[in-house]
């Protein structure tokens, strides 16, 4: 296959992806998941092309105070915190600080939780084989925690799809997940931007309609006029 050095933007990403996870073994009915917000524009793309259901599953990444596009942990939905302790001890970021930074994203957390699955029960996804998307892998956290909370769920089989991704951070997942794929993983990684012309921040909108559009009505009722 020829794939294109970069992408125009994460529809066209996720439909790349989707080409390629359609040729690999996803197990029997696959329940694809977004994660939110960026990764959701190319899960709907994937679910769409493997005819599978579509939900979203939210992490959130812990930055440094002073570098928060640093992540030194993420939480998932289900309780799971997972912390870079080397990285906390190194940027000397104090137990206080951490528990501040950490309290603000489980709040975040639970307003997208209320935003996009508005007045639905929690995932059950014991004995599912889930396919996890995310718009490309820089450090790996955010889908570490969601992976770990899928399987402290009792999914049946987690597999990740990602449009690019760092190399060694793609190496670590796949030792993870029972499947791992990620069509470009350049040599020369810097971020997940620089392989989207159009890289712009997803909003709550644009998630919200994504999951209208694949079947959760709720999402687009609840949803209207919600921005980011």
């Amino acid at each position: 296959m020829n794939l294109p050095l970069g992408y125009r933007d994460r529809r066209e990403a996720g439909r790349v992806l989707a080409s390629v996870l359609m040729d690999r073994d996803l197990g029997r009915d696959p329940f694809v998941l977004g994660l939110p917000r960026g990764g959701v524009p190319v899960a709907a793309e994937v679910a769409e092309a493997v005819g599978a259901p579509l939900d979203v599953f939210i992490v959130r990444k812990i930055g440094l105070p002073e570098e928060p596009e640093l992540a030194m942990g993420s939480l998932a939905s289900g309780g799971v915190l997972l912390l870079d302790r080397e990285l906390i001890a190194r940027a000397r970021i104090s137990p206080g600080e951490v528990e501040e930074q950490t309290q603000r994203e489980w709040s975040e957390l639970a307003r997208r939780e209320e935003l996009y699955r508005p007045g639905r029960p929690p995932l059950d996804l014991r004995r599912r084989n889930v396919v996890l998307i995310d718009d490309g892998l820089a450090t790996g956290y955010s889908l570490r925690a969601a992976i770990a909370a899928l399987r402290r769920m009792g999914c049946a089989r987690i597999s990740a799809g990602v449009p690019v991704g760092a190399v060694e951070t793609c190496a670590m997942i796949e030792r993870e997940v029972d499947l791992l794929v990620c069509p470009r993983q350049p040599r020369h990684f810097r971020s997940v931007g620089e392989w989207y012309e159009d890289f712009s921040a997803t909003d709550d909108s644009e998630v919200i309609a994504c999951l209208a559009r694949a079947g959760n009505p709720e999402a687009g009722i609840a949803g209207k006029g919600a921005g980011s």
